[in-house]
């Protein structure tokens, strides 16, 4: 079978004019800590690795794991000094753990779950965090028309794809009467006051598709602060990796979105870049042959059909997990388009058709292992 790759052509020169400008996120590690949904992405491992930390005098992985925000958050390191990894990765599960208070729409008392009830009635006091992801989100919805949303929370409870997941499908009546409460523009963010508001009442936010990679970033500052300069985030399909495993930059594969689990058909080296994939195969339902997953297109109230996954690679994870959620949304041909116009930014797509689809700047430096399994 030959490979359906589709190479954008090199025009990296259109880049350099009229590039939009990255959101700034205080995203340092300066900020006193008490302040402050999933696709699995395999990071390609040529080496042995242990995740036990007896004293060393030569460097080698360090690695720790544990649930956080409904995904494994897995935390490596490349280090002779085991036991500064290990503390500043503690430090980075219990940032994880706190950010997931202010954001989840699962826990009682978050700042979302706080300014959803209040929607349509007032503002309310929310965490400089949180105002700092729905102020990236807001940018990522700029950038794809909409099509990136967070108050796509209005859906739920119609639609379950996370632990109550229970296969059924609304109703076409059902979704349409929701459709009117998913507006980014009826979300206000007043940085100054310190406070956030829907403006109509039964509008919802759920950052599922940008709080996480988020995270990731602070995380990584947490552990530049403490010295560590070689590492591995991974929490779901959010990827972070700084400096090099030894020798070599750190390998990160693109999970075949019809393969079997832990499948690559590509992968690629990477340093002090973010990594994310949104696909349709994580959290999904089979009915009558057709798929049903949990990106949700904010336009139908469906689950959106243009691509199979979308990998970005950026500078930030909260970016790239945003806008790896956004270009899925847009589909293949639109969602590369934009890839394109965006300073730094990098992406591979495996549309709906099983095309794959590589952004000009990785051409050289991805590797395609084999052609994308076909299926449903």
């Amino acid at each position: 079978m030959s490979l359906l790759l589709v190479l954008v052509p090199g025009r990296r020169s259109h880049r350099s004019t009229s590039r939009p400008e990255w959101p700034r996120l205080s995203v340092t590690a300066s900020r006193p800590l008490a302040a402050l949904a999933a696709i699995a992405i395999a990071v390609v491992a040529s080496a042995c690795s242990t995740s036990t930390s007896t004293p060393q005098t030569a460097a080698a992985i360090v690695e720790r794991s544990r649930v956080s925000m409904g995904s494994e958050l897995r935390l490596t390191a490349w280090t002779a000094d085991d036991a500064t990894a290990v503390a500043a990765f503690e430090k980075a599960f219990d940032e994880f753990d706190r950010l997931d208070r202010l954001m989840s729409v699962w826990r009682e008392g978050s700042d979302v779950l706080r300014l959803n009830a209040a929607a349509g009635t007032s503002a309310v006091p929310i965490s400089a965090e949180v105002r700092e992801v729905l102020l990236a989100g807001r940018q990522v919805s700029e950038w794809t028309d909409g099509k990136f949303d967070v108050t796509f929370g209005a859906l739920s409870g119609l639609w379950k794809f996370d632990h109550d997941l229970d296969g059924q499908i609304p109703s076409r009546g059902e979704v349409a009467a929701r459709l009117p409460l998913i507006d980014y523009l009826a979300l206000e963010v007043d940085d100054r006051a310190g406070t956030a508001s829907l403006k109509r009442q039964g509008m919802k936010v759920h950052l599922g598709g940008i709080g996480k990679g988020y995270a990731v970033d602070r995380a990584a500052a947490i552990l530049r602060e403490a010295g560590v300069s070689d590492f591995m985030i991974q929490s779901g399909g959010d990827l972070y990796l700084a400096g090099r495993r030894g020798p070599r930059p750190w390998r990160a594969g693109i999970q075949d979105p019809r393969g079997p689990s832990g499948g690559l058909f590509a992968a690629m080296d990477l340093t002090d870049a973010a990594f994310s994939t949104s696909g349709d195969y994580e959290r999904f339902f089979m009915r009558d042959g057709r798929r049903y997953h949990h990106i949700l297109d904010p336009d139908t109230g469906e689950p959106a059909r243009g691509c199979r996954s979308v990998t970005i690679v950026a500078p930030r994870a909260t970016l790239a997990d945003g806008l790896s959620t956004g270009v899925f949304l847009l589909g293949a041909e639109a969602g590369m388009a934009l890839i394109e116009r965006l300073p730094d930014v990098e992406g591979v797509i495996v549309s709906a058709d099983n095309r794959v689809l590589v952004s000009s700047g990785l051409n050289g430096r991805l590797t395609i292992l084999k052609q994308p399994t076909d299926a449903p």
